[in-house]
């Protein structure tokens, strides 16, 4: 069945239909199922997505996810068969099922996880992404100070929440899990913004710690740089 019911697999061919295929970029959001795939060690085969409306918007893309974002998977072993699927938070979630690693040992374990990647995907994605574009990229030239003062203080505010709740953690929850993968490329990526000085980061002493234990990971290590934009 795979990968004829897939559209997309005639604009980016599947190598090896008989795994999973993930179609992203290496944004914060892509490197969630990138890191998470390195982690679980599920075998996968990378497609580059740019994030060109040529691509993101091509009906081979949409026809995968109507949404037009990365990433995206196929699981050609699906539960039920083949599965395609997007949103990085639940494709975090179903690669933790799968591979049985990452989501607690409990049911309780597993609440509070997602609850920390809920967390990460409706405040800090958002809130930080906007900061991105307010202080970085176009918006930057708007006049007017009140949408990067907004975005300015709620990421301080998001980063005060992560560092009360570090301060006597190595990990969001009690162990390494999805939230960490979930939440570190985002806070990562007030680097690439330019964003730690105007956010405090200096002041910060747990949350910069638990960012390097999260980057001193081989998977993330590889999982940072897949797929490779250059490629």
């Amino acid at each position: 069945m795979f990968p004829d019911d897939f559209p997309i697999a005639q604009r980016w061919p599947a190598t090896n239909p008989d795994v999973i295929q993930l179609y992203s970029f290496p944004t914060p959001n892509g490197v969630k199922a990138s890191i998470m795939l390195e982690e679980t060690g599920l075998e996968y085969e990378p497609h580059l997505v740019t994030l060109a409306d040529k691509d993101v918007k091509s009906p081979e893309f949409l026809s995968l996810n109507p949404n037009n974002k990365i990433p995206a998977i196929i699981d050609p072993n699906g539960p039920d068969g083949p599965l395609g699927l997007f949103e990085s938070g639940a494709i975090l979630i179903y690669l933790a099922e799968k591979s049985g690693k990452f989501i607690g040992s409990s049911a309780s374990d597993r609440a509070g996880i997602i609850q920390w990647l809920m967390f990460q995907m409706g405040g800090v994605g958002p809130m930080f992404g906007q900061l991105g574009f307010f202080y970085k990229f176009a918006g930057s030239e708007i006049e007017d100070p009140r949408p990067q003062e907004r975005y300015i203080n709620e990421a301080k505010r998001l980063l005060a929440v992560l560092e009360d709740r570090m301060a006597d953690r190595d990990w969001i929850a009690d162990e390494y899990s999805i939230a960490d993968i979930a939440l570190c490329p985002w806070v990562n990526a007030l680097e690439f913004y330019g964003a730690k000085e105007v956010v405090g980061w200096d002041d910060l002493k747990h949350v910069p710690a638990w960012i390097d234990r999260f980057m001193d990971r081989p998977a993330v290590q590889r999982g940072a740089k897949i797929p490779d934009p250059n490629g």
